[in-house]
């Protein structure tokens, strides 16, 4: 799975066009762990169709603080440059798969 390592990444990654999904998270955070290798599962499921990359708020304070991050782990749902949804926290693999249904469709 890709990582957003600076500004230019991110603008670069939006302006693919494509859905993209943004996990913000911390090497030091054990819920950002666990829930890793369900993002990098869904990565590949979705390769092609959604854009899944994570985002170290440590090494990306930047864009971190643009999205306003507050709370890890934080995943971004993003269609058309706009944040459509967000989930905050750990979170399942089924709630993952429903929203990124609705951003490819």
């Amino acid at each position: 799975m890709k990582k957003v390592e600076s500004k230019q990444d991110f603008d670069n990654l939006i302006a693919q066009k494509k859905p993209v999904l943004l996990d913000f998270y911390a090497d030091w955070c054990p819920p950002c762990q666990a829930l890793l290798p369900i993002v990098e599962k869904l990565s590949e499921e979705y390769k092609g169709s959604v854009e899944i990359q994570k985002v170290n708020i440590d090494e990306n304070k930047e864009l971190a603080s643009q999205f306003q991050v507050r709370s890890i782990p934080s995943l971004f749902f993003i269609k058309n440059e706009q944040i459509v949804d967000r989930v905050v926290g750990l979170t399942s693999d089924a709630v993952l798969r429903e929203k990124l249904t609705k951003i490819i469709n």
